[in-house]
């Protein structure tokens, strides 16, 4: 797992359970007018999202979930998504 450094942390919640926590580079998400790229200092910002991928870079590699819907708050670098996976 990356270190806080420049980084974002990124928190995927659905309704059961915490899907992930880490660290990452930058995170795009699927929002409801279009997908969006996250990166450190972002303004803060509160996107219902529609059904497609959440992408994040972790430690130079991406990665990829699936989600339906939801909503994504960043603020203070942290990004926290709450969706169906």
């Amino acid at each position: 797992m990356m270190q806080e450094g420049k980084n974002i942390k990124l928190v995927v919640l659905s309704p059961q359970k915490t899907i992930l926590e880490t660290y990452v580079s930058k995170v795009t998400l699927p929002a409801v007018m279009g997908p969006f790229m996250v990166l450190y200092n972002h303004a803060p910002v509160i996107t219902s999202l529609d059904d497609g991928i959440l992408q994040y870079e972790e430690s130079g590699k991406q990665q990829h979930i699936e989600i339906y819907g939801g909503f994504a708050e960043v603020n203070d670098n942290v990004v926290t998504v709450c969706a169906e996976v």
